[in-house]
């Protein structure tokens, strides 16, 4: 809390608490008495800053108010009272509510000299306050990014020379941009109406914007082509992203006059028809066309676009081999060109010690799989899967130390596991499924930590933008970029960076018998093993039972002999383990129902005996299916109950006694007790019936005759055979 001392510095113009600790309601802080304010910084902290700055209203000199990355308090806003102050700068962003119907800030409606407004990530309501664009004629920034604000995207009336950002995306405002936009802001460097239920064509308008640096109009609804007069007329863009809408017909060859056009991002449209080569004169970072139409041959001339880093293709028709031009790139870092239908080898020559993610699955590759990407030591994906390589996995994998993602599925590859697959310790997810491997599973790959890491992501930042000088007269400056001459506003030290989130890394493996899609967060925390549907032999490694880290594990469809290891209760992460059609037998470890995370367990067709584990943990959710085909098993859920034998199997596992079912030491004091208790009821009941006496006597006398001479006549026989 701020000491209430600090009422007292009564003739205080500047104060700057930025990047604290501090909190407490700001409507009742000794801040209030500080009339001579002209600067309030307190961005970073944990303070209740009310929206509506009641508190303020007689801080006539007040004109700059930062309070971002607070907590927004609560205030009541009398529309009746205007303030005395005239603010240039209002910055409340990012600030967490716990109201769901936070409006706009209604005095605003009073301020006339404002030049930046930052009032984004606040969930704030309403329609969009074209006031304020008709009240502040000189207004250069206006941030309304991430609130709830409807309705249409109103402009006032005159143009508005000095405004330079823009950004009003991910809101929920409709219909058609304003066809004149490119009138009212003609000197805007930042554009940003991205993530809104925009519709129509997008206005040629903004062509006429020949200072737009960055233009975002991604998930949107536009429709249409892009218009020509925005690729001829933006000569200064270096950031473009129309992802995500309806656009549609060519790629026009007129962006080649996007010189400065360093990202550009046309996926998730309905393009179609072929790159045109006047692409290849552009130095772009990243291309993303994903998601189109487009058809025809790869282009070589991708190759003389030295400056790429990211090449964006999937999903759409492409044909033909990959060319070689490709192993020019020398910094490109993430390649996907995968779901088209490319065909001919891997290019031997990707030799690029920078490249970290290759996506080439859902292919016609073929052939071998030769030195396609072997000193490729930052590689992190590869995922060839869904092809027709064929061959062996070659040996100087190994080398890729940095390698977390190998994904080999569907492929013709044969021959043993190779063992060097063990050096790759960063390895987190593998998937060798669908392929002709044989031979045993490799022991060592108890090995490989298999942990999850952040490598996985992948991010580029645009350059930054800042307004400079808090009170100097400068104007917005992209930096790198001259300073504009002329003396326009006063701006605070705002920075924009512009993140590409849109690249972005993932993969589709399987686990729980279905295949899902890994990207962002969820891809840093899955880890993985599937040898499914191979020709695997032998016995499944004890140390398979020790990658702990592991979520799933699939050696379904191959040839393992030999029990389940014990060790499998260890898997304590393990989420789906899948041990069906093989050839295993013995007993189900009563072990496993230590695996208190598994959602997904199949032992169906192998040859196993005993009892189910039953009841138990989370085994009792488990069906039928799980267990099928092993005829010697028994117990829940299946319809065959255990027999004795495997009942005392059942017990003898879970107590680990070696007496088995029977206690032997019991069994025979209640057997000599219930003797001598037999015995003596047999002597008493003699001594008290004299009847009963005299017919046992007669029966014991009749019996001992009987004997007698039946080992007399015995006796006999046996003595004339001898005399014979």
């Amino acid at each position: 809390m701020l000491p209430s001392c600090f009422g007292n510095l009564t003739s205080m113009q500047i104060l700057d608490l930025s990047h604290n600790q501090l909190s407490g309601n700001l409507a009742w802080s000794p801040l209030t008495r500080l009339t001579a304010l002209e600067e309030l910084l307190l961005s970073d902290n944990h303070f209740d800053i009310p929206i509506s700055l009641v508190s303020f209203f007689n801080h006539s000199k007040l004109k700059v108010v930062e309070g971002a990355n607070n907590r927004l308090g609560d205030q009541v806003e009398f529309q009746s009272r205007v303030p005395r102050f005239q603010l240039q700068v209002f910055v409340l962003s990012n600030c967490w509510s716990n109201k769901s119907d936070l409006k706009f800030p209604h005095f605003l409606y009073h301020q006339y000299d404002l030049g930046t407004v930052d009032i984004s990530h606040n969930s704030l309501v309403g329609t969009f306050p074209i006031w304020l664009l008709e009240n502040n004629t000189l207004l250069e920034v206006l941030s309304l990014r991430n609130n709830s604000l409807t309705g249409p995207f109103l402009l006032p009336s005159h143009p508005n020379p000095h405004a330079s950002i823009v950004d009003i995306s991910g809101n929920h405002f409709d219909g058609q941009v304003p066809t004149n936009i490119g009138l009212i802001f003609p000197n805007l460097w930042i554009l940003n109406m991205a993530t809104n239920l925009f519709e129509g064509q997008i206005p040629p308008s903004l062509g006429d914007l020949h200072s737009l640096q960055i233009l975002d109009l991604s998930k949107n609804n536009f429709s249409g082509p892009v218009p020509e007069h925005l690729a001829i007329g933006c000569s200064s863009l270096s950031f473009l992203r129309l992802s995500n809408n309806n656009l549609s017909g060519q790629i026009y060859p007129a962006l080649s006059n996007l010189t400065h056009l360093e990202f550009l991002y046309l996926d998730n449209n309905q393009f179609e028809g072929k790159l045109p080569n006047s692409l290849s004169t552009l130095t772009l970072s990243v291309l993303d066309v994903s998601n189109n139409h487009i058809s025809g041959k790869l282009p070589g001339w991708i190759g003389n676009m030295r400056r790429l880093k990211v090449i964006m293709m999937l999903s759409n028709h492409f044909e033909g081999p990959i060319p070689v031009e490709f192993c020019k790139l020398d910094d490109l870092e993430f390649l996907d060109l995968s779901d088209n239908h490319l065909s001919g080898f891997v290019p031997s020559c990707f030799n690029s010690s920078s490249i970290k993610h290759v996506h080439l699955n859902q292919n016609n590759l073929r052939g071998p799989w030769t030195h396609a990407f072997d000193n490729c030591s930052s590689l992190v994906t590869i995922d060839l899967s869904d092809n027709n390589l064929s061959g062996t996995i070659p040996g100087w994998i190994g080398r890729l130390s940095s390698l977390n993602i190998l994904i080999l599925k569907f492929n013709q590859f044969e021959g043993k596991i190779p063992g060097e697959i063990c050096k790759l310790k960063s390895l987190s997810l593998l998937d060798l499924s669908q392929n002709k491997f044989s031979g045993l599973i490799p022991p060592c790959f108890s090995d490989i930590p298999f942990n999850p890491t952040d490598q996985y992501s992948f991010r580029i930042t645009t350059t930054g933008i800042t307004i400079a000088g808090r009170f100097q007269r400068t104007s917005v400056v992209v930096v790198g970029s001259p300073m504009p001459s002329g003396e326009h506003r006063r701006g605070p030290n705002l920075d924009y960076e512009h993140q590409l989130a849109a690249v972005q890394n993932q993969v589709e493996f399987t686990t729980k018998h279905m295949s899902y899609t890994y990207k962002r967060i969820v891809l840093v925390y899955m880890s993985g093993i599937d040898l499914s549907c191979n020709h695997l032999s032998g016995e499944i490694p004890p140390g398979t039972g020790y990658l702990g880290e592991i979520h799933a594990l699939n050696l379904s469809h191959n040839n393992l002999t030999g029990s389940i290891p014990t060790t499998f209760s260890q898997l304590k992460q393990v989420e789906s383990l899948d041990l069906s059609y093989n050839s295993l037998n013995g007993g189900i470890p009563h072990q496993l129902i230590e695996l208190n995370r598994l959602a997904v367990f199949s032992v169906a067709h192998n040859n196993l005996s005993g009892a189910t584990p039953g009841q138990k943990a989370q085994f009792l959710t488990f069906e039928e299916s799980s267990y099928e085909g092993n005829p010697l098993l028994c117990g829940f859920p299946l319809h065959n109950s255990c027999t004795p034998t495997s009942t005392v199997q059942k017990d003898q596992d879970e107590e680990g006694e070696d007496g088995g079912f029977v206690d032997m030491e019991a069994f025979y004091v209640s057997f000599s007790v219930s003797y001598v208790i037999v015995l003596l009821a047999t002597v008493a009941v003699l001594i008290i019936n004299p009847q009963w006496r005299r017919v046992w006597f007669q029966f014991v006398e009749v019996c001992m005759t009987s004997c007698y001479y039946f080992a007399l006549d015995s006796f006999r026989k046996v003595l004339n055979k001898r005399s014979v």
